[in-house]
């Protein structure tokens, strides 16, 4: 396929993974640049509302999902000092759950694999592991995208360039070197441990989320219901940027005191062997997302809070948008590549920052203690499981 059909994606994630094959679909060659030599695991479960399983199964991924995903029956949300239930959300019977979206559950590598092996079927998509954006030009023709392999410098023509390549994006910082990912003073510690290490009440297919003082849990089923991801998200000063460091097992527990924490999330923090940490940036709200031909999505644009569970979706969702505003310019007399590009930062724009909006006021909540603590409870057992699914309709509903 010729150079002018040609669009460079850097970076390999999900959001990168997803965009290379929403672009193909829409008669694009695509050239997908990773600097990793071979795609790794990068943090470990991750939330799929139905905004975002909608987008994968369109893409023909769900056979390769389905197996690896887990559907949960409900989301509890639990009092961390009493280990009381606050409300129960039943998914499996919610309206909002249509067939053709389900709530999945499951590891982020089981995803990214799913999406590289559906990329690796698809003769308009390349994959370059070990390749790196450098630099870009512009001209008369469109973009010349600069990458690195080694000590080996090449350019290639390319119609745009897709910055997909996370917080600490390349993309981003040629485009915008002004625009810096903030430390939220908020550390996230995950790990995972075999279903049979807890007792068989606590290992029911849901999702688990405890909130407590200035810090809260989250458990949930993944890798075929075999495995439990648990994430912990406490407040902190250490922030090495990065996304896997060692975590210190007994910093984790300290910080899960029996003070303030029941025993049954003492004892799920416990039974983790392995902790890996991170610490939480974001990108400012409102920023610059594209430049001429050159467009960022996903955390190189609007790196937020894990508090909505929606970071992977909005990547999801951006790359579907992205791809549907290019693919009009090959319409006759439709826009040219860069006003494609700015009706894709137009629509994308308002409904992130206010997902951005909504996973800061969680945190808030999660994070409650006291008197405060207690009204929050007694508030959400008030509007009961019907009236706060249908709070995340808006999220939930979202069609490209």
């Amino acid at each position: 396929m010729a150079a002018s059909r040609t669009i460079i994606v850097a970076g390999a994630g999900i959001g990168g993974l997803t965009a290379s094959l929403a672009l193909a679909r829409e008669g694009f060659r695509v050239v997908v640049l990773e600097k990793a030599e071979r795609l790794e695991e990068a943090g470990a479960g991750l939330q799929l509302s139905p905004n975002a399983s909608r987008v994968l199964i369109d893409l023909g991924l769900q056979p390769r999902l389905a197996p690896r995903a887990v559907t949960p029956d409900a989301i509890s949300l639990m009092n961390a000092r009493n280990g009381g239930e606050i409300i129960r959300l039943p998914l499996g019977d919610a309206a909002i759950f249509q067939p053709d979206a389900p709530y999945w559950v499951m590891h982020r590598a089981d995803l990214q694999a799913a999406l590289q092996a559906h990329v690796s079927d698809n003769p308009d998509i390349e994959l370059r592991l070990g390749c790196q954006f450098d630099d870009v030009g512009t001209h008369a023709k469109g973009l010349t995208v600069v990458q690195r392999s080694g000590m080996a410098r090449q350019q290639e023509l390319a119609v745009a360039l897709v910055g997909a390549d996370g917080i600490w994006s390349a993309v981003r910082h040629h485009l915008f070197p002004e625009v810096q990912p903030r430390f939220s003073g908020l550390i996230a510690w995950r790990g995972t441990l075999d279903m049979t290490q807890l007792p068989r009440e606590f290992t029911s297919c849901r999702v688990q989320l405890w909130m407590g003082p200035n810090a809260h849990l989250v458990a949930y089923p993944i890798s075929g219901s075999r495995q439990i991801n648990v994430v912990a998200v406490v407040s902190g000063t250490w922030n090495r940027p990065g996304w896997s460091a060692p975590g210190e097992a007994n910093e984790i527990k300290n910080a899960f005191a029996a003070a303030r924490w029941h025993a049954v999330p003492r004892m799920v923090i416990g039974a983790v062997d392995q902790w890996r940490k991170w610490a939480l940036f974001t990108v400012p709200d409102g920023g610059e997302w594209i430049g001429g031909a050159t467009a960022l999505l996903g955390d190189a644009s609007h790196a937020m809070l894990p508090f909505a569970a929606q970071g992977a979706a909005m990547a999801i969702e951006d790359a579907a948008v992205l791809a549907k505003c290019l693919g009009e310019t090959q319409n006759e007399g439709g826009p040219t590549i860069p006003a494609a590009l700015k009706r894709y930062a137009r629509l994308r724009r308002p409904r992130v920052a206010r997902v951005q909006r909504a996973a800061r006021q969680a945190g808030r909540i999660y994070h409650l203690s006291g008197p405060l603590a207690v009204a929050r409870d007694l508030v959400i057992r008030a509007m009961g499981p019907r009236h706060m699914l249908a709070r995340q309709n808006w999220i939930y509903d979202w069609r490209v």
